[in-house]
């Protein structure tokens, strides 16, 4: 049986007391799950208190008064922060206004009990709770095995495919070399287009990989203190720098000042090279791509921005997704894996980031993202 935590908080020792002895032995049998959940109750009589015990061990539900000496109800609700997506909340209350409700709700206040209540309200209540709290966690289990599946396949496929696509690019080597004697200049061309290919599908298995790693958390994150987001800027303009000038294309990191944060360099080098070789893969020959960073009090704001050929926007609306290509007379020829926006929206979110696209048809694009600059530490995972 499952035994969930329930801490109230409530000025009133009666109150306290009448909770504890009606949720003492209640159980309740969660149909969907074919499992019952007991209950284990905690109290406390202020919200200064409640803050600090709840940052020391979440509860998995939280009765809370509305009205508290001190600190109120929702001046809890709103220094819980993070701590509320990990518990549902009830406001307790002897009175209560649509602003008091909508607020509370805003703030993460999952049900209310209004003052006076029966011992069998307390219990629908807190039955409901529960019922709520054990499917939702039931879901997330569930969407993390299908995370770790969808890893272990790609990793699997990943190796096998090595081997053939290995092989495959040394035959066309040997025949571009013609090591096994002449062959018809007419085939030049096409054994240039099959190695372009192989070059592709190697990409295609990085990006899925990469994105696979990150969302099921495999990726071994080295965060260090004081990065220097310029320099890995300037690191990512360096590797397009050759087919940028190939075409005319003029690449400049603006640095106005130094953009210090807390990261890791690789994840913003992958933001970096997603939003950098994007700009020059879609701009016009002799066209420009600006890369800038600056920092605004915790948060970091890169945005790279190009005078290529731009976006509307239904376009734009679906370009994170997964898989997403904009396909029209002018792209027809780029190639790419239709993943790099959407692992660079992954690592963002690493960070408690944004993502944001800015675009014209014909007049250019700006790729942003938004990072806190202290982002939490990284959990302990398994790596591959």
């Amino acid at each position: 049986m499952e035994n969930l935590k329930v801490l109230i908080i409530d000025d009133e020792p009666g109150m306290r007391v009448g909770v504890s002895r009606a949720l003492r032995n209640f159980t309740v049998e969660i149909k969907e799950l074919e499992m019952p959940v007991g209950f284990y109750v905690e109290d406390l009589g202020s919200a200064e208190e409640g803050l600090e015990a709840i940052r020391q061990s979440t509860p998995d539900i939280l009765l809370l008064d509305c009205k508290l000496p001190g600190m109120s109800g929702l001046d809890l609700l709103e220094k819980l922060g993070d701590y509320s997506d990990k518990m549902l909340t009830v406001m307790i209350t002897a009175y209560s206004s649509i602003e008091t409700a909508v607020l509370a709700t805003k703030r993460g206040a999952y049900d209310f009990l209004p003052k006076p209540f029966t011992p069998n309200e307390l219990k629908r209540t807190v039955k409901k709770a529960a019922t709520r709290l054990m499917l939702t966690r039931q879901a997330r289990k569930l969407a993390e095995e299908k995370r770790q599946v969808r890893f272990e396949f790609v990793r699997i496929l990943g190796h096998e495919l090595k081997a053939p696509l290995n092989a495959v690019e040394g035959y066309l080597n040997i025949l571009e070399e013609q090591s096994l004697g002449a062959i018809d200049p007419a085939y030049e061309t096409v054994i240039k287009r099959s190695q372009v290919r192989i070059i592709h599908m190697r990409k295609l298995i990085a990006d899925l990989l990469d994105m696979t790693r990150i969302e099921s958390g495999h990726k071994r994150r080295q965060i260090r203190e004081n990065v220097d987001v310029l320099a890995v800027a300037r690191e990512s303009a360096e590797l397009v720098e050759t087919e940028a000038e190939s075409r005319g294309i003029t690449v400049t990191v603006h640095e106005e000042q130094p953009v210090l944060m807390n990261a890791d360099p690789d994840e913003l080098l992958i933001v970096f090279n997603n939003f950098v070789s994007n700009a020059v893969k879609y701009n016009r020959d002799g066209g420009k791509v600006d890369v800038r960073a600056v920092r605004e009090g915790e948060v970091v704001t890169i945005a790279v921005s190009d005078t290529g050929i731009g976006m509307g926007e239904e376009e734009v609306a679906r370009l994170f997704g997964e898989f997403v290509r904009i396909k029209n007379s002018k792209t027809h020829k780029i190639l790419g894996s239709g993943l790099g926006l959407s692992i660079v929206k992954k690592v963002a979110g690493l960070y408690g980031g944004e993502t944001e696209i800015k675009s014209k048809p014909d007049v250019g694009s700006t790729f942003i993202v938004k990072l806190k600059s202290q982002p939490a530490p990284p959990e302990k995972s398994s790596t591959n």
